[in-house]
């Protein structure tokens, strides 16, 4: 088993099946206890907007005992007077022993990791990665599936930019007798380099346009991210392409289960939440005891 102390984690890609495994079994056992982190600070540096993520993440740092410091947009902060990432990250490292960071520019937290003596944990770069959604997204699975082998999901939406999608589809090639149904605009395809160098020979994948969620294990929505486009007309042919209502729900098998990152902006109707597949919340729910393992695991090794 892996010793986690001191780790940086930027990208699931870092871990392996025995370490995801490791964080899932703790995430499962773990509890709250003030005494475990008692006088540890996280730095929370989130340059991008965020709910889940952020308020999770101080969540579980505050029931292990821990303290939370940091910000929430660069309003307010010598960012805005042109201070550089380099710099925000050195001075965070003085005033915390982990830092937390979200940002815009892919590879931004594999710089921080580089500059930092602290550990650093990504909470999204860009469209690039999120490792710690990814490792919430699978204990999800895996709790209401009851396997993470054999599993055939079909990922919808956004799949170019999506950084979910993309932390979730590397993180399953670790997994036997996987398949992808990857539902997109042929503009909002999944990232040629992801499909070659990752999936192709380890996973089984289709690419389609159609909602077609028929035989699905696992359906995980994704929202347009309308930030993320250059152009903002590409954005408007596209966005509202999915919607998964109740007439499209009746395609799911009873045991097939509903993800989504969240927020949605409208691709899953509300009345959808009232079906017993619709599994979203509980997956926002378990960003906690999952960050709270990644904390617990990076301090003390267990």
């Amino acid at each position: 088993m892996r010793d986690w102390r001191g780790a940086d984690v930027i990208s699931i890609r870092d871990l392996g099946r025995e370490e995801i495994e490791q964080v899932l079994a703790r995430a499962a056992e773990i509890e709250p206890d003030p005494d475990l982190l008692r006088g540890k600070i996280m730095a929370s540096l989130f340059f991008e907007p965020s709910t889940r993520t952020q308020l999770s993440f101080a969540s579980a740092m505050e029931r292990l005992g821990g303290r939370v410091i940091g910000f929430s947009g660069v309003g307010g902060t010598s960012i805005q007077k042109g201070e550089s990432l380099h710099d925000t990250v050195k001075m965070a490292e003085r005033y915390a022993d982990i830092i937390v960071i979200r940002h815009p520019l892919e590879g931004s937290a594999r710089f921080a990791a580089d500059v930092a003596s602290v550990p650093v944990i990504n909470a999204g770069d860009g469209a690039n990665q999120h490792p710690s959604q990814t490792l919430l997204d699978l204990f999800t699975i895996k709790r209401f599936c009851g396997r993470l082998d054999g599993l055939h999901i079909g990922m919808v939406g956004d799949l170019k930019y999506g950084r979910t999608v993309h932390s979730l589809a590397s993180a399953l090639t670790n997994f036997e007798g996987i398949k992808l149904r990857l539902i997109s605009p042929p503009s909002l395809r999944m990232p040629p380099k992801i499909l070659e160098e990752e999936l192709r020979g380890r996973v089984a994948f289709e690419e389609i346009q159609d909602l077609d969620l028929a035989d699905l294990d696992v359906v995980y929505m994704t929202r347009i991210q309308g930030e993320r486009f250059p152009d903002v007309e590409e954005y408007e042919r596209v966005k509202g392409a999915y919607v998964l209502d109740l007439e499209a729900c009746r395609q799911l098998k009873p045991e097939a289960i509903i993800l989504h990152p969240l927020p949605r902006v409208g691709e899953i109707d509300p009345e959808v939440d009232r079906l017993p597949q619709a599994k979203y919340f509980e997956q926002a729910a378990n960003g906690v005891p999952v960050r709270m393992a990644l904390l617990s695991l990076i301090f003390l090794g267990r």
